[in-house]
């Protein structure tokens, strides 16, 4: 069948099912063209080099074996260094070859027959492994961005071993209401202030206090509720009652740690004191649908569980396989991030929104966490991660390092 012929017909849903180098390197093979994976009569013979996988000296010249990219592995060829003109790929080869031989503290080129030299073949599996997770890194730091709806930008990166994308993850940006669960209640009210920080507002209508200063940072102590302006309000979109809503404004990185403890997320600017970071969202369950998954994610040494009892005890957010960038953050006992509830369209006591502010500032490259545990920071509410059941089950020990760390996550 004809490329042209197949995709009309609907045939190349095949993507969702296999990658798109895979479909790229059969157009090519079988010579066909194919717009919706980019193979055009224009490229279909083009060679881009994709990595390079080995290294070998031969009569005092160095060649290197490219993988081009959309073209299989059967068609990889040595070239000559002069001809590559891949200066990143070169210095990414490079780097990965020290690394390699920096975590072994051995290893170095071998000498073969008629004076040809090469990489033992351990380093250039490591180096081809490097090569594809940077590349499957890469394209899941693209599709977390395509996905999210707020302004900062996310980055991916693993400097410390070979672990790629987490393989049952899904990005969403709100909460995610499991079969028989409705988040459906909106707001039949709003304020019609002309400035929301002097006016009697939304907080007021709820008998709180208005949660921010004239800086959008966080005034109220732990355990008081946020209630912002929602979307029945007469006030614009720079309102200063609207900061959890506008998402997160930093650009933040997703990371593998050094300590054992995964994936983990740093800022890649500087955070101020009591500033919103990040929401905490995932799928909505029911605290006994949280009893049982919780016994299984012990089992794993895992944790995503956080209960929504700012008044009642009735749903759990699972962060498991649906969530944000907050799915990555790690347990501190000595945290840089607090949990406050926050209502805006839904005002459901039973769900509130879960926000993450910092409790001082944080620097660039610092790690974010917050306590799981909601017991740092002088946190005085209700709020736990799986508080309560998590008691009777298995004990996670906790690898934060803090110097008043608890030594378990539950």
């Amino acid at each position: 069948m004809a490329a042209a012929e197949a995709e009309s017909r609907g045939a190349w849903c095949v993507p969702c099912l296999v990658s798109l180098d895979t479909l790229q390197e059969l157009c090519r093979k079988e010579k066909l063209t194919c717009k919706s994976i980019g193979i055009t009569k224009r490229n279909l013979n083009n060679y881009e080099v994709e990595y390079l996988c080995d290294y070998k000296v031969v009569k005092d010249m160095e060649y290197y074996l490219v993988k081009w990219k959309g073209w299989p592995d059967s068609t990889n060829t040595w070239e000559p260094l002069q001809n590559l003109k891949c200066p990143l790929l070169l210095q990414q080869f490079s780097n990965d070859k020290h690394n390699f031989l920096s975590q072994v503290k051995k290893g170095k080129a071998i000498t073969l027959k008629d004076n040809n030299k090469a990489l033992k073949p351990v380093i250039a599996e490591y180096i081809v492994k490097k090569a594809k997770q940077r590349i499957a890194l890469q394209r899941w730091q693209d599709e977390l961005n395509r996905r999210k709806n707020h302004k900062g930008i996310l980055f991916v990166e693993n400097t410390v071993d070979l672990e790629g994308p987490p393989s049952d993850f899904y990005y969403i940006n709100e909460y995610k209401p499991a079969p028989g669960i409705s988040l459906v209640n909106e707001v039949t009210f709003g304020c019609s202030c002309t400035d929301c920080f002097l006016e009697k507002c939304c907080p007021a209508e709820a008998g709180v206090l208005l949660a921010y200063n004239k800086n959008q940072q966080i005034k109220i102590p732990p355990g008081t509720p946020i209630y912002e302006c929602n979307s029945r309000c007469q006030c614009g979109p720079d309102c200063p009652n609207r900061v959890v809503q506008k998402g997160t404004q930093y650009s933040l990185c997703i990371f593998r740690t050094s300590n054992g403890c995964g994936w983990g997320v740093k800022t890649l600017v500087k955070i101020k004191r009591m500033s919103f970071v990040m929401e905490y969202v995932g799928e909505v369950i029911t605290s006994e649908e949280a009893e049982r998954r919780g016994q299984l994610y012990d089992n794993k040494g895992i944790t995503y569980l956080f209960d929504l009892d700012y008044e009642s005890d009735e749903f759990t957010v699972d962060a498991a396989r649906y969530g944000n960038i907050s799915h990555f953050v790690n347990h501190s006992c000595n945290p840089n991030l607090q949990v406050f509830n926050v209502f805006i369209d839904n005002l459901d006591t039973r769900l509130p929104r879960i926000a993450l502010f910092s409790t001082r500032t944080i620097n660039a490259g610092e790690e974010l966490t917050f306590d799981y545990q909601m017991k740092g920071s002088a946190d005085i509410s209700s709020d736990s991660i799986d508080h309560g059941p998590a008691k009777k089950r298995i004990r996670t020990v906790c690898k934060c390092g803090a110097l008043t760390c608890r030594g378990y996550l539950n």
